[in-house]
């Protein structure tokens, strides 16, 4: 199967045409002014591409336990992104779980507030506790700087988080781990195809957890992956997210069900054909407003940052205290305008109940993260939103601003 097919082959206006069908003519430009605009919304490829997959598996009778979908879309996401190891779950939280499990990582492991709770929270459920350090305010990745100073006996690893597709400093962290004997997991969830100057970001560290769920940049509807440096390490992750079975009556570990099934591979596989064109479509749109938002008193877009390839998976700004209005009174007035930004990541994973009474989840020790969650809120950005669409998210942001020139309010098409 053929999972590799050009943005010149599949053109960024038959994405677009793809999610509003044969939409044309009297009204219909009206019409979709008027429905909701979400902050993202999965890419769907076209229902007939989907459906010989579908009968592929009708036929087989195999549902899930590695069938041949799931084999084809390990081999086409290794050559994809790059990687000589790839383990498929069912979710991008099971894979971090698993990662932490197949390291045998124990007592505390140092990581930022920033970022969807599912961080954390894989933590606590392998019983570790985890030790929040501020992030960097040019990234908003876990600042290297921090590190030391929360490192103690009990510490056995680190997991940073690649915060909207935005390398780590993964030299100066992977040059502390060394230096302290620990492990490295990162949370990939938002790096998709991201690429550094030396290749796919999900080389680095001991292992990489990914994303697959319907609002990441690729999607299997639900699903995730862990990035494996060899195959001794993949064995045994496979092994792990199986219950730990490694033949019909020998179980070696204390494994879990985290198995992605063949209709998400499918999908997967259908996906990857219409990847690149997705991102370049993603790309365009963060264009327009880089463009429109660069001279904005008090509008302040995070862009991208560490890149040689970047996924354009968020569109983050950050709003200070110098623009007309408070980020949530922007927020409400996107909402009333049926603009469905979000603020995320606010609030802190810190400031959650199970985790504020930390000692490290204090405010004055996360300063930097704390003030960004503040101002931050992600602006809509998804393949098939229409440039008038756009224009309609960017008049709301300016409308409250006196920066606007003179010129007034353009929004070019794009093909």
């Amino acid at each position: 199967m053929n999972s590799n097919v050009s943005a010149d082959s599949f053109g960024v206006q038959d994405l677009r045409s793809a999610d509003y069908g044969q939409a044309a003519g009297h009204g219909a430009e009206e019409a979709m002014s008027d429905r909701r605009i979400n902050v993202t919304q999965p890419y769907l490829p076209p229902l007939e591409e989907f459906i010989p997959y579908l009968r592929q598996i009708w036929d087989s009778k195999m549902l899930t336990n590695g069938g041949p979908m799931h084999q084809h879309l390990e081999e086409a996401l290794c050559e994809y992104l790059g990687i000589e190891h790839i383990a498929l779950f069912n979710n991008g939280t099971t894979a971090l779980l698993t990662a932490l499990q197949s390291l045998r990582i124990t007592g505390e492991v140092i990581t930022t507030p920033y970022s969807f709770v599912a961080t954390a929270h894989s933590l606590l459920w392998n019983g570790i506790k985890p030790v929040f350090v501020d992030i960097d305010p040019r990234t908003l990745n876990l600042d290297p700087r921090k590190i030391e100073a929360a490192i103690t006996p009990h510490t056995t690893a680190i997991m940073p988080v690649h915060c909207y597709g935005n390398p780590c400093d993964v030299k100066a962290i992977q040059d502390i781990a060394d230096n302290y004997n620990l492990r490295v997991v990162y949370d990939a969830a938002h790096a998709f195809g991201v690429r550094d100057a030396g290749g796919s970001i999900l080389r680095h560290g001991d292992l990489s957890a990914m994303s697959f769920h319907a609002t990441k940049v690729f999607n299997t509807f639900e699903g995730g992956a862990i990035v494996c440096p060899d195959a001794k390490t993949k064995l045994r992750i496979d092994r792990l997210k199986n219950f730990g079975f490694v033949d019909e009556v020998t179980v070696v570990a204390p494994g879990i069900n985290g198995k992605m099934g063949e209709v998400n591979a499918a999908f997967g596989l259908v996906q990857l054909r219409h990847v690149d064109c997705a991102i370049e479509r993603r790309r365009e749109i963060a264009c327009i407003y880089d463009e429109q938002l660069k001279s904005v008193k008090g509008i302040r877009p995070v862009g991208s940052v560490g890149q040689a390839k970047a996924n354009y998976s968020y569109y983050p700004v950050l709003v200070e205290d110098d623009y007309p209005l408070s980020r949530d009174e922007l927020y409400q007035a996107l909402r009333n305008n049926n603009i469905y930004a979000r603020k995320y990541f606010y609030p802190l994973i810190s400031d959650f109940p199970m985790y504020r009474g930390m000692a490290s989840a204090a405010r004055e020790n996360l300063p930097v993260a704390s003030e960004v969650a503040r101002k931050v809120l992600c602006l809509p950005i998804y393949p098939v939103l229409d440039r008038h669409e756009v224009l309609k998210v960017l008049e709301v942001v300016l409308g409250p601003s006196e920066n606007r020139g003179g010129g007034g309010l353009t929004c070019p098409a794009t093909s």
